[in-house]
């Protein structure tokens, strides 16, 4: 079974994200998308990041009506920063009967040959890249690479963080059900 790994902070996730997964779901041999939570991404400050855990639950939240998306917390268990090829291999290990592609925007993909260990990577697993603005038209460093013609998606976490800093809606940029909880929490306020 090909299971597409969609790495992120997802701090929170949003309606982009979930475009994204579901356009990955109908337009590609996909049966699956796991939103791989990162406690710590070596590129984001930790500061900024709500808990962990508030982090798996919003995902869990937005994604419970579609059984074909799954939220996996295998790097709460691995050491920090967290890097994709670390990761990778613990999960080739612990399911040897899957085979995982990794998502990611065509920005993150321009700097791939800058990664941890990415070697290993480029040639041990697919790698399934969205559009993002600014990066429309890529150069793919190898055969294992696929460009899919996604819509581009311009909402990002940062952009809805900053609206609940400054008491302004995130209606319709995050689910309904993920809206209730940030606020009623007071996720980013």
């Amino acid at each position: 079974m090909k299971i597409g790994l969609f790495f992120g902070s997802f701090n929170p996730i949003h309606t982009g994200h979930l475009i994204i997964a579901n356009y990955m779901l109908e337009n590609s041999d996909l049966k699956e998308i796991w939103f791989v939570l990162s406690p710590q991404n070596p590129e984001k400050s930790k500061n900024s990041l709500l808990n962990k855990n508030h982090r798996l639950n919003l995902i869990k939240t937005a994604i419970e009506d579609n059984n074909k998306l799954k939220a996996s917390n295998i790097e709460f268990s691995l050491p920090t920063p967290s890097y994709t090829s670390i990761t990778l291999m613990h999960l080739s290990d612990r399911y040897p009967n899957k085979e995982f592609v990794i998502i990611m925007g065509s920005d993150s993909y321009t700097n791939i040959k800058n990664w941890y260990n990415v070697d290993y990577i480029l040639n041990n697993y697919f790698i399934y890249i969205y559009k993002r603005l600014g990066f429309e038209k890529i150069e793919l460093i190898n055969e294992s690479s696929t460009f899919f013609n996604t819509p581009i998606i311009e909402i990002s976490s940062t952009f809805i963080r900053k609206q609940i800093k400054e008491k302004k809606s995130i209606k319709y940029l995050v689910p309904n059900c993920i809206e209730e909880i940030i606020i009623n929490n007071r996720y980013y306020s």
